[in-house]
């Protein structure tokens, strides 16, 4: 996860991650002393040029090929090129430079927080967020479907539709439904007191299209809602505020999760997580900070495999 800036709520979140698994925080090098002070000894800080948080996005997405672990660098441009981020669009290669991993290089442009698999062939899509003149102009769905199976290994993509132009990412599947096994998912649907809009709409076009598809070993989608806070209790605010509970971290051994502040519908989250994580310890940590920002949890996490605790 990369260091925006030295803070307390910051390093209680590399801290609550490193309980349970090495942690490499990426600091600007102006930064690096700040950044290891506040992380703590359990977490590596290197230095490097960075933009902003979102190593979901920035930093590569990592796969196995014949039993090692490669960094698949999607081409990060600013999320279609709504922002310049001249160092974040190097953040994936130059991080896999600097820890000797392989990196393969993807045919098209998309974010890490675009995709959401299971780990046995099914990779959840929003079409909003990658099927994109300003990411991949000129490229049908076919096309980014057939491209996506071949650099990721998966065999079915489904595409649910997201919402397009309303939020810098075109709406990231990874603050909208989540795996917590395979052929169950969990849907973010807003809170009851908030009127129907984009968003909503969205969700439940969701919940249409999983609870008629199946994934790639032929399982129906079991869909579970998991409420966001009533928006007037939460402690942020903010037209870009995420306050999406799916947006949680899965560490070894823990899952780690937002509290917004509504204290029912955080316990009734974190109820909701336990239960489908019976085997983790659910860990919520406050994020205003990151939410104000667009994002959450898991857009500021990437985690990478054959790193477990030793």
């Amino acid at each position: 996860m990369p260091f925006r800036r030295p803070g307390r709520r910051t390093a209680l979140r590399a801290r609550a991650v490193a309980a349970y698994e090495p942690v490499v925080v990426m600091a600007r090098s102006d930064q690096t002393t700040s950044a290891q002070r506040a992380c703590g000894a359990q977490v590596e800080v290197v230095p490097l040029a960075v933009d902003d948080l979102w190593a979901r996005d920035t930093v590569s997405v990592f796969a196995e090929q014949d039993g090692e672990v490669v960094g698949v660098d999607f081409n990060f441009n600013g999320w279609g090129r709504k922002q310049v981020h001249e160092n974040d669009g190097a953040v994936g290669r130059t991080l896999l430079e600097n820890y000797g991993i392989p990196r393969a290089r993807a045919p098209l442009v998309a974010e890490g927080g675009s995709f959401e698999t299971e780990g046995e062939g099914t990779l959840l899509v929003t079409e909003s967020s990658i099927v994109h003149r300003d990411r991949n102009r000129g490229k049908s769905r076919d096309t980014i479907e057939t491209e996506l199976k071949e650099v990721l290994g998966v065999e079915k993509v489904v595409w649910l539709a997201g919402v397009r132009g309303e939020d810098i990412t075109d709406a990231h599947v990874d603050s909208l439904v989540r795996f917590t096994a395979p052929g169950v998912v969990l849907l973010g649907r807003a809170h009851p007191s908030t009127p129907p809009d984009s968003w909503s709409r969205s969700a439940d076009q969701a919940r249409s299209v999983l609870s008629q598809a199946t994934d790639a070993r032929g399982r129906r989608f079991e869909v579970i809602d998991l409420p966001q806070p009533d928006p007037r209790r939460i402690r942020g605010a903010g037209d870009e505020f995420v306050s999406a509970y799916v947006n949680f971290y899965v560490a070894n051994g823990a899952v780690i999760m937002p509290r917004f502040g509504d204290a029912e519908a955080d316990d009734r989250a974190r109820g909701l997580l336990q239960e489908h994580f019976a085997q983790r310890n659910v860990v919520q940590v406050a994020i205003d900070t990151i939410a104000a920002g667009g994002g959450g949890i898991h857009c500021a996490t990437r985690e990478q495999p054959g790193r477990p605790v030793g």
